[in-house]
């Protein structure tokens, strides 16, 4: 991947409250006509096309229909499967976050003008595999709290030797609000990603905590009773 040229201009998906990162495994199912037909182009070439979140505060600005988040990634479809009526279930592979220049048309769907961004590592080793450690930490925390997390992703996180592949496959997995998420996605630098998502997780930490409290010995079917 590392030698795969992007695009200049890339077809787009603008999905509500859909964060991708590069190097995270995004399963879609395509069903709308417009990106039936997107679909088709990309397999015909060169199976590329980027991911953006919907930004519903754009649109009250510019009144543009579906306004994009200019910071997105660009992914690969690694698995592509037809369904009936023309639909199709696919998992597509990050590659790299992109800034979104401009939108180049519309229709037959949309296509955005991109340039491919680099991300810094902030610190040295050392220090950012403290805050790996620690983010570890915090979401196995979470998880003896009550929050769910996909099967088998501790054992996965902890395989991951690059760290910057480590603090975006985890944010995209486990962060479960997308607005901070949208935030790690622009975050460019390892070190402060880490750091803003080890600081998502002592809040969601620190409210679970509390609820516990106020719960008390009451079950969770009888919470109203408290």
């Amino acid at each position: 991947m590392e030698t795969l040229h992007v695009p200049a201009t890339l077809p787009v998906m603008t999905l509500p409250d859909t964060v991708f990162f590069p190097q995270a495994l995004l399963p879609l199912h395509i069903f709308e006509p417009r990106y039936q037909e997107m679909l088709r182009d990309v397999l015909a070439q060169d199976r590329l096309f980027a991911i953006a979140r919907l930004n519903p505060q754009g649109q009250k600005k510019s009144g543009q229909p579906e306004p994009l988040h200019h910071i997105a990634s660009v992914g690969i479809i690694r698995a592509c499967q037809k369904g009936e009526n023309d639909t199709s279930n696919l998992i597509l592979q990050g590659l790299c976050r992109v800034e979104v220049k401009s939108i180049i048309r519309e229709e037959p769907y949309r296509v955005i003008a991109v340039q491919p961004i680099v991300t810094t590592a902030g610190s040295n080793q050392a220090e950012l595999e403290i805050l790996r450690l620690e983010v570890m930490r915090l979401i196995n925390l979470r998880r003896r709290l009550g929050t769910p997390a996909p099967k088998g992703i501790t054992q996965f996180l902890e395989s991951i030797d690059d760290i910057d592949a480590f603090a975006d496959i985890a944010a995209f997995n486990l962060c479960e609000d997308s607005a901070i998420k949208q935030q790690l996605l622009e975050t460019l630098e390892t070190r402060r990603r880490l750091q803003l998502f080890a600081d998502s997780l002592k809040a969601e930490i620190q409210d679970q905590r509390l609820r516990r409290k106020l719960q008390g010995p009451l079950t969770d079917d009888q919470i109203v009773d408290n």
